[in-house]
């Protein structure tokens, strides 16, 4: 499942897409001129569809508005902890300076627990990443986590770390297992609101009581339809449709 990630991660890439396409028509040219002509094209025409941020805003908008936002300065003592899902720091070469934290865009996956550790004393937290990378390296998510959130000042004896799983579907099942850990308690799942449709699919297949905490949200109430730009959109265009295969992949595999 883990390889199957990446691949899925460069699939859905349109900024491949339009590279793949290009390469096969510049190849085709010399003896297919029509079909190079026409694949050279459609590089084009992907290129222009990927900097257009209307239909990736609609795309991710649906995954996102699948759970309410929820009340982020409530307080809510009818929970026993918040689930905090990997994938908002950057990879660990970055962490190699002395008192040094590298965290992604998504990175309120971060701050808000934070937050919520404050306003909540009786909460605990569980941090649930290994290493999202080809190679496990010397500093896994989890230790990056630690550290992080030892300079926030969040009180160590109050956190829990998973530090081995791979993929959501690992950050629920082997979080399940971590000794002390109780799925039939009560506890929030904290992660990015467009990956929450498959997080919640899969928590709640192993068996987890949870309720979901969305952060991290991409896309306003509405997009400008002249809203164009390369990055932000190619982007876009990348995080929905991984979520969205990733999410049919999930269900056609029985993990939610």
């Amino acid at each position: 499942m883990f390889l199957t990630g990446k691949i899925l991660a460069f699939a859905t890439q349109p900024l491949a897409w339009a590279l793949i396409l290009l390469g096969l028509g510049l190849v085709s040219l010399a003896r297919w001129r029509k079909l190079g002509t026409s694949l050279c094209g459609a590089a084009f025409a992907v290129l222009v569809l990927a900097g257009w941020q209307l239909p990736a805003d609609a795309l991710l908008r649906q995954l996102e508005n699948q759970y309410a936002a929820p009340d982020y300065k409530a307080k809510l003592p009818q929970y026993a902890g918040v689930l905090v899902l990997g994938g908002a720091l950057e990879r660990a070469e970055l962490w190699a300076r002395p008192g040094q934290v590298a965290l992604k865009s998504d990175a309120e996956r971060m701050t808000v627990p934070v937050g919520l550790m404050q306003r909540n004393p009786q909460l605990k937290m569980l941090f649930t990443g290994g290493e999202g990378e080809y190679t496990r390296l010397n500093l896994t998510e989890a230790d990056r986590a630690k550290i992080f959130f030892d300079s926030m000042g969040v009180d160590a004896s109050r956190v829990i770390y998973e530090a081995n799983s791979r993929t959501t579907f690992d950050n629920a099942v082997m979080s399940a297992a971590l000794p002390g850990v109780d799925i039939r308690q009560p506890w929030l799942l904290l992660t990015t609101a467009a990956h929450m449709p498959r997080s919640m699919g899969v928590f709640l297949k192993a068996g987890w009581n949870v309720t979901p905490y969305s952060v991290d949200y991409r896309t306003a109430e509405t997009t400008d339809w002249a809203d164009f730009s390369f990055k932000s959109g190619a982007e876009k265009w990348h995080y929905a449709l991984h979520e969205i295969i990733g999410y049919w992949a999930y269900r056609l595999t029985g993990k939610l």
